[in-house]
């Protein structure tokens, strides 16, 4: 253990009462800490105020959806948007940056915690209709852009435009969650600003995404904009680890700065929110660790050290106990340290490389989720049914957003990119002009920016560079043939080619109800120098592994490694110095993987080259060509 986090849920312990400060305990916290090398990152308190803030200062408590004015005794009561709160949040980071800012104990900083609840109180109702009134100049614009006159919901002054999450018009509803990214990042930049003014630049400052690294209640791309590196917090919950499931959220985290990462917390074990709050196995949190290292992490922190002896998470996972001796995880993650001190100078400096991308775009998630048409349509899941695949077959994928550059990727794979704007369809047809090759998935470009339908079948403004279109889109209440063997369900599309060199890649079979029989369920083209596609199903795990082999193979894109036995996970980190390549053994029972060259194995250098190694039961070898130094 190098590293510790502190402070972030002490705002009544540093500012017991208003302008009234007492840092000497995190003074001697820090302190105590150095004499034991490890360096301090100090969170802002501002995920809980004290109850005389609150008390004094009503107003900065926040709303809830249905009206319900929040009260003290949880955390993160407060109203995110409230100038009040913000004003108190800036004075308490001022004391900490001046008093901490050089402080050669303390590297960076953490805004926060887990951000997550927006506010639905009148003045920030007002602000969401200022936001609107900045947007579109006109309420001519915003009503024809929302198409208000539908169901009469016309607006002719900008205070008649309520503020919902759910079940509203389509546009208000995703211009709603842009203002809630937007005021989301003003607070955090509130922050920020206090910070860069006061504090070394040897210091950096991030903020830990929570909700399992998924939540979707602001645009996680423009919130790490500000920040210097991004984070997240890698919990399992009930059960154990989903290998693929996991690989791809720590992608996804990769994705937000396109850099490598912190995991601010990490499960120690066990949790106390999920239904069943059982233990990891034994191995099980190492192999977490490193596999979230293989993707590009390069610290992994614990929430909690101590257990609490009081408060909401009494039963959560922690390395000691209440009486501060170690619980029965402390051995492996005491391995953990001596793993990192065995491969930390080989791992200093690399990074993942990927050739393959998925494109995910949080419009179109806001935008399917708002009108999800059936149940069975859960995103995440659909994204997991691509990159998994692609994982198994070139074990290195990124995920970043869509409308980012794309030049350095052989093949990109763009599910349910829902919301596709005349800008960004440019942006993905000049990609495959130039050598790309384009796969798009179900419900492409149905939507504009505006989150209204396009005027042209889907994939809208992308249609004439695919040589097609969707005729019809179906929910499936069951699965479908395609061809012979073959099936598809959750979703549905028949897609009528255009072009003369358009190519049929896929045909339903026939189906129960007759609409979909025969009809293309994917098709392709050539553009330029690179080929666009589209499938229009969710196939069974088989063909899907089919259809992305050969797209892979057409793009040029190799494997790492090539196979490997099922349960065994290769992640890849490269530098200038050299490849690392980490492997994980995620089955129950030993496992001999075989390597393409004589290598030697960081965690047992005693042994010199190998050219094959025997891997236990969550059993875990970072692997280098090079002799280590």
């Amino acid at each position: 253990m190098n590293v510790v986090r502190v402070g972030e849920f002490a705002w009544s312990s540093i500012e017991p009462s208003e302008g009234h400060f007492e840092l000497g305990w995190l003074d001697r916290a820090i302190s105590l800490a150095a004499t034991h090398h490890i360096a301090v990152v100090i969170g802002t308190p501002t995920d809980a105020p004290p109850a005389w803030l609150t008390t004094k200062y009503p107003e900065t408590l926040g709303t809830n959806s249905d009206g319900h004015v929040r009260e003290h005794g949880n955390r993160r009561q407060f109203n995110y948007a409230n100038p009040k709160y913000r004003a108190l949040c800036a004075q308490i980071v001022l004391q900490l940056a001046k008093h901490f800012g050089s402080n050669p104990d303390v590297i960076g900083w953490q805004i926060g915690n887990e951000d997550t609840d927006e506010s639905f109180d009148p003045a920030t109702k007002a602000q969401f209709q200022d936001f609107l009134r900045n947007k579109y100049k006109t309420l001519v614009s915003l009503n024809n852009r929302w198409s208000t006159a539908y169901w009469s919901e016309a607006y002719d002054r900008w205070n008649e435009i309520p503020m919902e999450n759910s079940g509203g018009n389509p546009g208000l509803l995703l211009d709603h969650k842009h203002f809630v990214t937007e005021t989301w990042r003003s607070f955090q930049l509130v922050q920020i600003n206090v910070l860069r003014r006061h504090v070394s630049t040897r210091q950096f400052i991030t903020t830990n995404i929570g909700g399992l690294g998924w939540s979707d209640n602001w645009d996680h791309y423009a919130m790490t904009k500000d920040l210097d590196l991004a984070s997240w917090d890698d919990y399992v919950g009930e059960g154990h680890l989903d290998v693929s499931k996991n690989a791809m959220l720590n992608d996804f985290a990769r994705g937000w700065k396109r850099q490598n990462f912190w995991v601010m917390e990490t499960q120690p074990g066990s949790v106390n929110w999920a239904p069943i709050n059982n233990s990891l196995a034994r191995g099980e949190t190492r192999a977490l660790a490193w596999q979230a290292i293989g993707h590009g992490a390069d610290a992994i922190l614990y929430w909690q050290w101590r257990d609490a002896l009081n408060g909401q998470e009494q039963y959560h996972g922690a390395v000691v106990g209440p009486d501060g001796k170690p619980l029965p995880l402390y051995p492996e993650l005491r391995q953990l340290g001596e793993d990192f001190q065995r491969t930390s100078t080989a791992l200093a400096g690399t990074n993942p490389h990927s050739d393959v991308v998925i494109l995910h775009d949080y419009d179109s998630r806001w935008a399917i989720d708002f009108q999800p048409h059936t149940k069975l349509y859960d995103q995440q899941a659909v994204l997991l049914r691509f990159y998994k695949p692609l994982e198994d077959l070139v074990q290195s994928v990124d995920v970043i957003e869509a409308n980012a550059d794309l030049m350095q990727y052989k093949f990109v794979v763009a599910p349910s990119l829902n919301v596709i704007s005349v800008k960004l369809a440019a942006h993905l047809a000049d990609y495959v002009k130039q050598g790309g090759h384009l796969l798009l998935g179900p419900r492409s470009g149905m939507k504009d920016e505006f989150n209204a339908l396009n005027p042209k079948r889907q994939p809208g403004p992308l249609a004439s560079s695919l040589g097609g279109y969707v005729d019809q889109y179906y929910a499936l209440e069951e699965e479908v043939p395609i061809g012979e063997r073959q099936t598809g369900n959750v979703w549905a599309e028949d897609l009528i080619p255009t072009g003369a060199d358009t190519h049929v890649d896929l045909r339903y079979g026939k189906t129960n109800d007759g609409w979909l029989d025969g009809q293309p369920a994917m098709i392709s083209r050539q553009l330029g120098k690179g080929t666009i596609s589209y499938l229009g199903t969710l196939p069974d795990d088989a063909t899907m592994m089919r259809l992305l082999k050969a797209g892979v193979i057409a793009a040029g894109v190799k494997s790492i490694w090539g196979s490997l036995p099922d349960g065994i996970e290769l992640c890849r980190r490269v530098g200038i110095s050299g490849t690392v390549y980490i492997l994980i053994n995620h089955r129950s029972s030993l496992v001999q993987v075989p390597l393409p060259m004589p290598m030697h194995n960081l965690l047992d250098s005693d042994r010199g080259a190998i050219d094959r190694i025997d891997l236990p039961s969550q059993g875990i070898a970072v692997l280098t060509a090079e002799i280590p130094k």
